[in-house]
């Protein structure tokens, strides 16, 4: 037997609330609605009864993250934050913040990093919410994922594995790696570290190519 849908208006003379309140409750995901082929919104009875008896489902505050690496990624940038504000409704997360950053994942002084960083530590969010692990981080997100939980947040991974067109980033994120390093052993100018930058580009384009 199916259940008993109510249309907007008797749930809010059940719940005793306005019809502007059930929208926010519907969209901010504190009570589960569904919407039918026209468009119109329907509330399960269950979930009325599940409120008026007050078994409240906590709020999730949730913080959508997500980074490119160049400018000319803005589309991907823009794909990752409306898939993540998807999912965050799908799952009745509120998203309380979304923050967003066009720089390597290496580099720890990003603004959306640290603004996320200000509200995990003000205990201002509850999940945070990105595509891959490398949006976060290209490395180390394991001290992140345990600095978060101090505070009583966690990381949620959309996806796992990266896609394969990550591959160019991954290549341009190793050879700042190994061009740091190679101009604390010889010094940025030295003819050394130049030769040692060059020896690994050619090393990677051959991988690439007997890839």
């Amino acid at each position: 037997m199916s259940e008993r849908l109510l249309p907007p208006r008797e749930a809010c003379r059940r719940l005793g609330i306005h019809f502007v309140t059930l929208k926010r409750w519907i969209y901010s995901g504190r009570i589960r609605a569904v919407k039918t082929p026209t468009g119109r919104w329907m509330i399960p009875e269950s979930e009325v009864e599940r409120i008026i008896s007050g078994k409240e489902v906590k709020e999730v505050r949730a913080i959508i993250y997500a980074r490119v690496s160049s400018s000319d990624q803005k589309s991907d940038l823009e794909r990752q934050i409306e898939y993540l504000t998807q999912y965050c409704t799908a799952k009745g997360y509120r998203v309380v913040e979304v923050l967003s950053d066009v720089a390597s994942g290496l580099k720890t002084n990003r603004r959306g990093l640290q603004k996320l960083f200000n509200c995990v530590v003000n205990r201002q969010v509850d999940v945070v919410v990105v595509t891959y692990r490398d949006r976060l981080t290209r490395f180390g997100f394991e001290y992140l994922e345990y600095f978060f939980k101090q505070y009583s947040v966690r990381i949620e991974v959309v996806y796992g594995e990266e896609p394969k067109d990550a591959y160019q980033e991954l290549v341009e994120d190793l050879l700042a790696i190994v061009t740091s390093f190679a101009g604390k052993l010889y010094g940025m100018r030295s003819h050394k570290k130049k030769k040692l930058v060059q020896g690994f580009k050619k090393l990677l384009e051959e991988v690439e190519e007997n890839d």
